[in-house]
């Protein structure tokens, strides 16, 4: 009886808590203090790499229908904003995402504490290169969704003890263009990670021809309709901060910064002034891909513009070409390009 009523529960709650991978406010702020925890210690049989393995098929998620428990030490932290709802664990063989679909994790999930997560009835889906586990969403939307509610997170999902913080993989440029001849099974994804000499700019491809861009996906609509959305990749539009706050994005706005911008189906001109003034009424953070180069591969740096960071400068240095970048936060992946996410700028040393 107990399980029938879970599995409703279930059932219920994710038809109303669907993914959505635009990020929204994160609090980063610190919880009434809820006093000490029983740290637990479990056994895993199963490793992330074998769980991973698992996922034979794009566009078909799998549901665990069998005892799988699967357990890592954490390397993300939410505390900066520029994680979205998500933790991140890592073992011998790799990591994973888990959406866990709440905010100020900091709180409880602390860097080199051990996780113990148990997968039955949750699901190993694919979103855009990236193994994440969660529920299955019921809109079919995608192939994950958040497990959102305590009762649930807390069936499924177990702290133990602290340990040592885990030691970032320096990786190379062949690590990189290895990586991605292997998504989405490649262990190195979802790991924390540093990479070294990184120097501003990007490949000439389908959205740019710039040697140096941003990717930043702008609304022209409360609805966010596809027809209205304005690109801006063709070059830095001298965007220098990591991404936009809601403030920071009006400030480049009302600059002209964004004036050559259009929206997909070519109603929407930024250069006209009741255009600029409606994206002004609209205005949210947006989150900004900055791209780097290491060799020849392109490294895009995304943040969220939610993130404390957000609005902070570049190294001018770095954004002329006389220095170059030491970066460590968490290697991902998104349709067939390196992505990287910064847990916080003690992640940025500039040379």
């Amino acid at each position: 009886m107990k399980k029938s009523i879970y599995f409703a529960a279930v059932a219920l709650l994710a038809a109303f808590f669907s993914s959505c991978e635009e990020w929204d406010p994160v609090f980063t702020g610190k919880y009434e203090d809820p006093g000490t925890y029983e740290a637990v210690t479990k056994t895993p049989n199963t490793t992330i790499a074998e769980l991973k393995a698992l996922y034979t098929k794009t566009g078909e998620p799998v549901k665990i229908d069998r005892d799988i428990l699967i357990g890592g030490r954490v390397i993300s932290e939410d505390r900066s904003g520029n994680i979205y709802r998500s933790l991140y664990i890592q073992d011998d063989t790799g990591a994973i995402e888990i959406k866990l679909g709440k905010s100020g994790l900091y709180n409880d999930y602390k860097p080199g504490q051990w996780v113990y997560v148990d997968c039955s009835g949750l699901s190993l889906g694919n979103y855009s290169g990236m193994l994440q586990l969660g529920f299955q969403d019921p809109t079919g939307e995608y192939e994950t969704t958040y497990l959102d509610v305590d009762y649930l997170i807390r069936a499924h999902v177990f702290r133990g003890q602290m340990d040592a913080p885990v030691t970032p993989a320096v990786l190379t440029e062949n690590d990189l263009k290895t990586a991605l001849r292997n998504i989405p099974k490649d262990p190195r994804f979802g790991t924390l990670v540093t990479l070294k000499g990184l120097r501003y700019g990007c490949n000439e491809s389908q959205y740019s021809t710039a040697t140096q861009c941003i990717f930043c996906l702008i609304y022209g609509d409360a609805e966010h309709s596809k027809e209205k959305r304005i690109f801006l990749s063709d070059g830095t539009y001298g965007v220098t901060t990591w991404a936009m706050s809601k403030p920071g994005f009006i400030r480049y706005l009302m600059a002209g910064n964004f004036d050559t911008g259009v929206s997909q189906d070519g109603t929407l001109k930024i250069s006209n002034p009741a255009v600029k003034e409606w994206l002004k009424a609209l205005a949210s953070a947006y989150a900004v891909s900055q791209y780097f180069l290491m060799g020849d591969t392109e490294v895009q740096v995304r943040t969220s513009g939610y993130a404390r960071f957000a609005d902070t400068q570049i190294d001018p240095a770095v954004l002329d070409g006389t220095a170059t970048l030491d970066i460590t936060g968490i290697l991902s992946t998104y349709n067939g390009a390196i992505q990287f996410t910064l847990l916080d700028l003690d992640g940025v040393k500039v040379h």
